[in-house]
């Protein structure tokens, strides 16, 4: 994302939180993906608790650092974030360790999601999981697309209409994973040939924004026939083609898991953990599992989920597939510098 954009964002995340603190009824802010939260559940916790939900949106990981920068996290209630970034949001005190006696339903949560980042296991609520992929219109290819190597060296058809994400960690850490390395490397000439793979695959990109997700968005126009994706995400838009494919590449992706942490300057931290227990209910948790299109790790809720969507290997996908996906994992600062120089040349 463009420096003015993210400033443009923080701000209008400043204007929120402003908002917040001068209104009369009891609010709850949150800093999160957008369409990540069911509306229907956002207004049920809303009756039940006489409060208003008020939720600020990031584009990328990269981009929800920046707004947290902007004001020191100051104001938010919860804030939505990867395992990566766990451990470090809690050591700019950005986040605040939880009191699970607080969440009756804690319980219900897969204890494996909690050993994924070890900061977890004190400052995360899990809340979903998923793959990062690819996302294709099966009726514009001449073949099937089963690999990042046919994304980061697309055949002539793809030329100008594949997108891409402006996000450092998934934009550097694929084309690494489509060279046979590890998407967490810090060598520099793995990171040097990952560098090289994109500036050639750049001719061939429309776009380094993530894509919209409604019935507008341009893979399902045909303006992007392939495009790296989310695997919820793709099952959102699968709903509006059925020529749209979603798949794990062969050489593995990203396996992800967002958790809700209590912001360390929460203004009503009584209400975030009234909103974590509430959204992890069982029939809530199961009927949010239905809106987003993702897993979720509440095992509870999955006893409550429609045979169809456990099936589905997008949502669920089994050991095999996942088996050379990798979490992100902390980088040393000089590998995080290299890897910002690079991203700066391929989106400038």
């Amino acid at each position: 994302m463009m420096p003015i954009l993210r400033r443009l964002l923080a701000l209008a995340a400043c204007l929120l939180i402003a908002q917040a603190s001068q209104g009369a009824t009891r609010q709850l802010l949150i800093l999160n993906w957008s369409d990540y939260l069911d509306p229907a559940l956002i207004e049920a916790f809303e009756r039940q608790r006489d409060v208003k939900v008020i939720e600020s949106y990031y584009s990328t990981d990269e981009a929800r650092t920046q707004m947290l920068l902007e004001n020191d996290a100051e104001g938010y209630d919860l804030i939505l974030t990867s395992g990566s970034d766990l451990a470090a949001y809690a050591k700019r005190r950005w986040i605040a360790p939880l009191e699970h006696a607080r969440l009756a339903n804690f319980r219900h949560i897969d204890p494996y999601w909690l050993r994924a980042f070890p900061a977890a296991q004190r400052y995360g609520v899990p809340y979903f999981w998923g793959t990062l992929g690819i996302a294709y219109r099966s009726d514009l290819v001449n073949a099937p697309i089963s690999t990042w190597q046919q994304l980061f060296r697309p055949a002539a058809e793809l030329r100008g209409k594949i997108a891409m994400i402006d996000d450092t960690r998934d934009l550097i850490g694929m084309s690494l994973k489509a060279l046979g390395y590890s998407a967490n490397s810090s060598d520099a000439g793995q990171l040097k040939a990952a560098q090289a793979l994109l500036l050639a695959q750049k001719p061939h990109v429309r776009s380094y924004n993530y894509i919209s997700l409604d019935e507008t968005s341009p893979i399902l126009s045909g303006e992007i026939v392939a495009s790296m994706m989310y695997s919820g995400d793709a099952l959102m838009l699968q709903a509006h083609n059925e020529h749209l494919r979603y798949v794990l590449p062969s050489e593995g992706g990203n396996l992800w898991i967002d958790y809700f942490a209590l912001g360390y300057r929460a203004r009503s931290p009584d209400l975030a953990y009234a909103f974590l227990d509430f959204i992890n209910v069982p029939a809530n948790a199961a009927q949010q599992a239905q809106y987003v299109h993702y897993a979720t790790p509440n095992r509870a809720a999955q006893a409550l989920l429609p045979e169809d969507l456990l099936a589905d290997p997008v949502i669920y996908p089994d050991s095999a597939s996942l088996a050379s996906s990798e979490f992100y994992s902390p980088l040393p600062a000089r590998a995080l510098r290299l890897r910002n120089q690079i991203s700066a040349s391929i989106l400038r």
